[in-house]
């Protein structure tokens, strides 16, 4: 097992890649049928497959950067996560599992024509990400998680460190009955700096369901104090993870503490490359775009 720190002088030499104008006429939109669910998706060139996971709140074009970037080597599939943009929005915290949710991500690699996908996630999309190379390793070639700890170590911060629990009381807020109710789509995009993106982002949300959003927390979040709202993780972690994996975070975020990768090579077999960037936060993929997408296809042309 090795673990490999690229240096951060070099990404900070890099330019920062720009998004083109026809971006958003360029790529292709299709959707996925998940036993009645259907899960939208946008893809961008040809090669080997990645398939891209965003979180809360959020939708595929926070991948918008890194598809432009990898699309001249790679065929760059970006979904809605099921409640999201344009994807179904099934009623029940039910139908929002660990188990339904990697469902979903197995379902869109498989309608492709390749074996395996390289997977990428964010936040919800990172936990969704760890647990489909765990339960389906058969079909990530290679592993790439943006500021979501493996569930092991998320757990352990959660259980030891007062501050990561502090921080993700607005979690336990969420899993309140009517705390959708709360929620608006301006809320929601407040976090977007860029001013067009945000219309792109008020757009999408306006299509979202927020209770489903909600539902992702009510299913599968981690709470130390009670094992009853663990109603979608699987009985146990089978196995190690199978395949070469990276990380990136941010060590601004406020949600998901960097302490929680501490010990992550204790749960993967394969190489491990971790890059923490100092002045990104949680939604590093756009605080840090040209590093995250660089940080990437120097990994990935190792």
């Amino acid at each position: 097992m090795r673990r490999i720190v690229f240096p951060l002088v070099c990404l900070l030499l890099m330019s920062r890649p720009l998004l083109s104008a026809d971006f958003m006429e360029s790529v292709k939109h299709g959707y996925v049928d998940n036993a009645g669910v259907k899960i939208h998706y946008v893809t961008l060139g040809q090669g080997p497959l990645i398939v891209m996971l965003h979180g809360y709140p959020d939708f595929w074009y926070t991948w918008r950067h890194q598809m432009e970037a990898l699309s001249d080597k790679y065929q760059v599939v970006a979904i809605d996560l099921r409640g999201y943009n344009k994807s179904d929005k099934p009623k029940g915290v039910e139908n929002y599992t660990m188990r339904l949710l990697i469902g979903d991500v197995a379902a869109v690699i498989q309608h492709f024509p390749q074996e395996k996908a390289i997977v990428v996630g964010h936040d919800w999309g990172g936990a969704i990400a760890w647990q489909t190379a765990n339960w389906r390793p058969n079909l990530v070639e290679k592993l790439i998680v943006l500021s979501t700890p493996h569930s092991n170590g998320l757990r352990r911060e959660l259980a030891n460190n007062k501050e990561q629990e502090e921080y993700v009381q607005y979690v336990r807020d969420s899993q309140a009955e009517d705390a959708h109710l709360k929620l608006t789509a301006e809320d929601l995009a407040s976090w977007v700096r860029d001013e067009d993106a945000r219309k792109v982002y008020l757009e999408a949300f306006q299509r979202s369901d927020f209770e489903a959003m909600l539902n992702y927390y009510k299913a599968s979040f981690p709470n130390p104090a009670s094992s009853s709202a663990q109603t979608s993780k699987p009985s146990a972690q089978p196995r190690r993870v199978q395949c070469s994996t990276l990380g990136i975070f941010g060590l601004q975020d406020k949600a998901l503490l960097p302490a929680g990768w501490n010990g992550t090579w204790d749960w993967i077999d394969k190489d491990l490359t971790l890059v923490s960037l100092p002045t990104a936060g949680h939604f590093v993929q756009q605080d840090a775009p040209e590093m995250v997408t660089r940080t990437i296809k120097m990994w990935l042309n190792r």
